[in-house]
């Protein structure tokens, strides 16, 4: 005899909860092994399937769910989390326009009344296109908005946090930007940054585009050249931890002491780690310099970027930034990553220049340094020299 819908959905939620997938399958064979059951223990599944890296299994499930429940928007975005994993760019952006209708972003979602542009000219109109999230997908995605302009045939403003505004205003001076929180200019349509690749229909092989595509100030990097001219090289920035407050921290975040096993090689670390995370102790014997606390803003994290060697740093908004200023990157990623990452590629089609570090076990990163380390061993003679490449 079946167990009740409730009592199974809670053994499998405790299950994924302690960091057991496979065990949901086992039990959930018996209700759904003849293909059908109730849409809530499917939903169990596909989520157990996720956590085992299954995304194949996983977006087979799913697409079922949206099919036989299409007005379930917040299964609708997890569709398209798994499709983009995947690498199925023009479904995936379709259905990630969902986004906004999970209980954690309902509250961010901005009520624009003018309509959002879908894609099509408008010319003689002006476009309003303003940033979301957070300030990596700022980074990530500012790169598509001479696309929008060309493809609207609009006057377009650009809106972004004051973070990242003189960055993105030095980078597109032939665009008016303004931060958000300050009144725009008057618009007829609007589109968010990440809602860009579905209405330009942006396919992977459009990836990267042009890069770099944001530009630092000068004057920094002559202020934090001198800042660092007396340490040895080479020069490897650390980041360990992102924002606490984001909904996947975490899954996505470390600590500096994980970085032991890096230890021992022959390079200044630096450490441009923000937040609570900055101040935590640094393995034994590892030649660490904290910058943190000389750090103001992404003005001054762009410019010690142009400078060092290499990034070595968890899925946070420095990647995103090295990324857009064409600098390199060893990003550390955990066993179930972000869809941007898409799956078992050591590469990125955003960035040329980052190279892929994936957990092989959920949680371990004790093994993924150790992967790191390895690689610093043959690879840091490559990441040895001054930056040679005249940026300006």
């Amino acid at each position: 005899m079946s167990r009740p819908v409730p009592e199974l959905l809670a053994h499998g939620q405790a299950l994924i909860a302690a960091g057991l997938p496979e065990a949901v399958e086992t039990l959930l064979q018996p209700e759904l092994g003849k293909g059908t059951g109730p849409i809530l223990l499917w939903k169990l599944l596909a989520l157990a399937f996720r956590r085992q890296g299954k995304f194949a299994a996983a977006r087979r499930v799913q697409e079922m769910i949206v099919e036989t429940l299409p007005g379930d928007l917040p299964a609708r975005y997890d569709f398209a989390d798994t499709l983009l994993t995947l690498g199925e760019f023009e479904r995936g952006w379709q259905e990630y326009q969902y986004r906004y209708h999970l209980p954690h972003t309902k509250a961010i979602a901005r009520h624009i009344q003018r309509p959002r542009w879908t894609g099509v000219p408008i010319p003689g109109r002006t476009l309003l296109i303003h940033d979301e999230q957070g300030y990596g997908d700022t980074f990530q995605f500012v790169r598509l908005i001479r696309a929008a302009r060309e493809r609207s045939q609009a006057q377009v403003i650009l809106e972004v946090n004051s973070e990242a505004f003189p960055l993105v205003q030095r980078s597109y001076p032939d665009f008016p930007v303004t931060k958000r929180g300050t009144l725009p200019p008057p618009f007829d349509h609007h589109c968010e940054l990440m809602s860009l690749p579905a209405a330009l229909g942006l396919r992977l092989e459009d990836l990267p585009g042009e890069i770099p595509y944001l530009l630092p100030d000068p004057a920094r990097i002559a202020h934090w050249q001198n800042r660092l001219r007396a340490l040895p090289r080479p020069w490897i920035a650390l980041t360990w931890a992102g924002r606490p407050a984001h909904p996947n921290d975490a899954n996505r975040s470390t600590r500096l002491d994980t970085f032991a096993p890096l230890a021992p090689c022959r390079a200044t670390f630096l450490s441009i780690q923000k937040g609570p995370a900055e101040n935590q102790p640094a393995p034994p014997g590892m030649s660490l310099t904290r910058l943190s606390p000389e750090i103001r803003d992404f003005e001054d994290t762009a410019a010690i970027l142009m400078l060092t060697d290499l990034l070595i740093s968890i899925d946070s908004s420095p990647v995103h930034l090295a990324g857009a200023l064409g600098r390199p990157a060893w990003v550390l990623l955990p066993f179930e990553p972000e869809w941007r990452w898409m799956a078992e590629r050591q590469d990125t089609p955003w960035y040329p220049a980052h190279r892929l570090f994936r957990q092989r076990r959920p949680g371990d990163w004790a093994e993924l340094l150790e992967r790191v380390a390895r690689a610093l061993e043959t690879d840091v003679p490559a990441y040895s020299e001054p930056l040679k490449t005249n940026v300006f």
